[in-house]
């Protein structure tokens, strides 16, 4: 690949806690996210990298934040305007370094979904329901809900994270906030969608993130990416199989068709996984902020 991949990034004297695809540095009361081109699949993080994946990943959550209009985390993404150690490499970390207000963070993964698909197809063909929520008999792969359904999840340190009930996330959260979740996270899934729509792009089901500050439930982590969600071209979208998407699935189709265990390291990507990869996150970016992507 000609395209520089940036799988590490390092700041000299600031501690750092590496995610699957994020460098998070503790700046005290606040946190610099660093996306990194890692990606990862089945639970492994892969030992290639998609170029440009973090510039965009970042710029585009910086865009719905902004659009969306929903308090949140998010201070600035420029990094002149970030106060770095002066070793800090500028050049490697701009574009794909977040500056945020460091919150508690809620144990819960605030999915929505929009469409039949995924494990929800999945429970659905079994029993009728999509994380115990009852839906309407005879619905077909990818087909539309008549209203978006929160289905929370557990946040997993390892492995899968695990759908919960309501009532279940009422036990952990209270019913106060479990109520302003759901209410919220269906909220910005509705206006997403609809601007989404909009630019060709269906958003099948996404996952947000909150925090609290001072008593107040803030949006945090990233906002409406490939990473986040299904994003599926409208013009292509076909109830009854599943849809051509903006986002991992060349990674994840490509090794399926290797003798890849998934339970040991996974193998390297090849050139053409990696470029059509890169495209696809690209194409989203542009579709959705109508600019074009300068990394």
């Amino acid at each position: 690949m000609s395209k520089s991949v940036i799988l590490q990034t390092a700041i000299p004297g600031l501690p750092v806690r590496r995610g699957k695809v994020r460098d998070v540095y503790d700046l005290g009361d606040r946190l610099l996210l660093v996306s990194t081109d890692r990606i990862s699949a089945f639970d492994w993080v892969l030992p290639s990298g998609i170029p440009d994946k973090g510039r965009v990943l970042t710029q585009l959550s910086a865009f719905w934040f902004a659009l969306l209009d929903e308090p949140n985390h998010l201070v600035t993404t420029d990094v002149n305007a970030m106060d770095l150690p002066p070793e800090a490499d500028k050049a490697e970390l701009a574009g794909r370094t977040s500056l945020v207000r460091k919150t508690e963070v809620v144990p819960i993964e605030c999915v929505v979904r929009g469409y039949l698909v995924g494990s929800g197809w999945k429970e659905y063909r079994q029993r009728g329901t999509v994380c115990g929520i009852k839906l309407p008999p005879g619905l077909v792969e990818s087909d539309a809900l008549e209203q978006p359904i929160f289905t929370p999840a557990t946040k997993a340190q390892t492995g899968h994270d695990e759908n919960v009930s309501l009532e279940r996330t009422v036990e952990i959260v209270g019913q106060r906030t479990a109520d302003e979740l759901r209410r919220r996270s269906i909220d910005l899934f509705k206006r997403g969608a609809a601007y989404a729509r909009e630019r060709g792009i269906l958003i099948a089901d996404t996952k947000f993130e909150w925090g609290s500050v001072d008593g107040q439930l803030i949006l945090i982590d990233e906002v409406l990416t490939p990473d986040s969600s299904r994003f599926w071209p409208a013009d292509q979208y076909q109830p009854g199989r599943s849809q051509p998407s903006f986002d991992k699935q060349f990674v994840r189709d490509w090794l399926e068709t290797t003798s890849w265990d998934k339970n040991s390291p996974p193998p390297p990507l090849p050139d053409d996984v990696i470029v059509n990869t890169r495209q696809k996150y690209v194409e989203a970016y542009e579709r959705l902020t109508g600019r074009q992507f300068a990394g």
